[in-house]
């Protein structure tokens, strides 16, 4: 059970303004400052650990979690809010239904919350570069079961991918009840449900094996070639564990950090792009990573990309699948694709956020008859999936240009059974991944940002040209004017509409001098590294000769626009450019 995100926003509120109400934050202070005084010598550090033992002792912890009950009238009833005791980041919120809204949840309610803590480990390297280090689903029901409320877990972290069997440390975790339980359950009564809950698990992914299996079987007797078609079933995730892929998907609301389908496109989009890491040839390395560790990591496969933009266009109320097939040379993909009211069907590319509308062609036509040219990168497809319905391509041909996506005709699509998905994928199915967390909004600032990485562009580009023997002098109002093409070409990748050109132009023609000569570079990056960005621009020969202009009255510009993003995924945007007297 987890809280939506707007109603999360009102809890995280209101929570505060209690907090404010009882001067949580002074009553803290005059206890450190107690503490301090009277416990601790003076070279001593104060812990954590000492701050809640006094906080404790003086009953303020108490008297919060006293507070913090509230009832929140809402459409279907009451329901009472309360710190979830079954995930401890900030991302997600539980709601419990009461007979009685103003009780806390008991522990047998509390022991009937299946969610998992999910735990994600990654790193990051001096060059701003983050890997996926482990993932780790932790079953805190445990504590149910212990006498004070409180117990002590040696949970063992695997790495993961090629690693997923590899054990990358011990992380020691200390878990506690708050407010404290009038009455604890026995640890058989935990054990027996926990393990009640793991027969359950098994029995029904049997049964929906036990169903794909036959479903597999029935699709290749339609066609013997159907073998040799990306019709994906299962896929592994980042711990090396097969999960359906329709358990991949859930409608995702981006609350208020994005506002339309376009939006949260160029949002996936700028995620970074990063293929599983395989050891040695043989091919790809297959790894779905779950939305969590996907958007820690910020960045993964085209099937995470896909997985995501799919979630949050069903979110917008689309009617979303996605797509697994191949494109150019045989090459295995998944993209996006959306079913309108009208018959339309358009492909979202979510590495590229490009859209495209399809209009198939009919091979029985004569040859007089003009064929539409596809625009799309793709080739063949396999299969759709979403949430709820898996469909395998069963046509004469698997060609996505003849394709006809007629997603009711089982004589050109066969689905599975929506029972036997919903029985293994459904929100709450003890064999579900755990609710999706709501996006963060980001924590960069664009303004103080975007100096920064002009700043160093600026020192990078100076020191390069000193190299060569070239001395350098800036055009701040020069630089100023890149700006609004900056913008202009973000508002462009969002909406898909060109504005504000016009504008940049005839700035440009008014600050540019006849006989002078004016050249300019943009490009697009998804990370904030300087140096790494400057060095992929000297690769291009045109930004390289704007950078190593040579010639009478050079004057050089650079800007950089930082566009933010949810979960602190970023666009940026540089323009290099220079003027010069031309000289004949």
């Amino acid at each position: 059970m987890s809280l939506p995100p707007e109603k999360a926003t009102e809890l995280k509120q209101l929570i505060h303004q209690q907090l404010n109400k009882m001067d949580v934050h002074g009553r803290i202070r005059e206890v450190l400052a107690e503490t301090i005084r009277e416990e601790l010598a003076p070279e001593q550090q104060l812990s954590t650990e000492d701050l809640i033992k006094a906080l404790r002792r003086r009953g303020i912890i108490d008297d919060v979690m006293k507070e913090l009950t509230f009832v929140s009238d809402i459409a279907d009833g009451e329901l009472t809010s309360s710190p979830k005791p079954s995930n401890f980041n900030d991302k997600q919120s539980t709601l419990l239904k009461k007979s009685d809204g103003t009780r806390m949840a008991d522990a047998t309610t509390m022991l009937s919350i299946c969610d998992p803590i999910h735990m994600v480990l990654i790193k990051t390297d001096i060059f701003g570069e983050t890997s996926l280090v482990a993932s780790y689903f932790l079953e805190w029901r445990s504590v149910l079961g212990s006498d004070n409320g409180m117990t002590n877990i040696a949970v063992e972290l695997l790495g993961v991918g090629t690693e997923s069997k590899v054990s990358v440390g011990i992380l020691n975790v200390k878990l506690e009840v708050y407010p404290q339980l009038n009455q604890t359950l026995s640890q058989e009564i935990v054990n027996t449900q926990l393990a009640l809950e793991r027969q359950k698990t098994a029995e029904k992914e049997r049964l929906f094996l036990v169903y794909a299996k036959q479903w597999w079987r029935e699709y290749l007797q339609i066609r013997p070639s159907h073998n040799s078609r990306l019709v994906k079933i299962f896929a592994q995730d980042e711990n090396g564990i097969n999960r359906p892929v329709c358990s991949y998907v859930r409608p995702l609301r981006a609350g208020r950090l994005l506002d339309t389908p376009r939006q949260a496109a160029r949002f996936v989009n700028v995620l970074g792009y990063e293929r599983a890491s395989v050891i040695g040839g043989g091919g790809k390395h297959e790894q779905w990573c779950t939305l969590l560790a996907f958007l820690c990591r910020n960045k993964g496969d085209c099937e995470d990309h896909a997985n995501l933009l799919c979630s949050l266009l069903l979110g917008y109320g689309l009617e979303a699948f996605v797509c697994v097939g191949t494109k150019a040379k045989g090459v295995p993909h998944a993209w996006v694709m959306t079913c309108g009211t009208d018959g339309t069907i358009t492909f979202w590319e979510s590495l590229t956020g490009h859209r495209y509308i399809h209009k198939p062609i009919n091979p029985d036509d004569p040859p007089a008859v003009e064929q539409p040219k596809p625009l799309y990168p793709y080739r063949t497809i396999g299969c759709v999936f979403n949430h709820q319905m898996f469909l395998g391509n069963c046509q004469s041909s698997d060609s996505v240009e003849l394709c006809v996506f007629d997603l009711n005709d089982e004589s050109k699509w066969k689905p599975m059974s929506e029972e036997a998905i919903k029985s293994v994928c459904a929100p709450g199915a003890t064999t579900s991944l755990p609710p999706f967390p709501p996006l963060c909004a980001s924590v960069i600032d664009s303004s103080v940002t975007s100096n920064e990485i002009e700043m160093q562009l600026r020192l990078l580009v100076s020191e390069h040209r000193q190299d060569l023997g070239l001395t350098t002098i800036w055009e701040d109002q020069l630089s100023y004017l890149l700006s609004p093409a900056l913008a202009s070409y973000e508002f462009e990748r969002t909406t898909s509409i060109s504005a504000g050109n016009e504008e940049f132009q005839d700035a440009i023609r008014r600050a540019v001098p006849d006989g002078h000569t004016f050249k300019g570079f943009p490009i697009h990056f998804v990370y904030r590294n300087a140096r790494r960005a400057f060095a992929t621009c000297l690769r291009s020969p045109f930004c390289e000769e704007i950078i190593c202009c040579r010639g009478d009255q050079v004057r050089l510009a650079v800007r950089v626009r930082v566009f933010t993003y949810p979960e602190s995924a970023c666009a940026v945007w540089i323009m290099f450019a220079c003027k010069y007297r031309s000289v004949l």
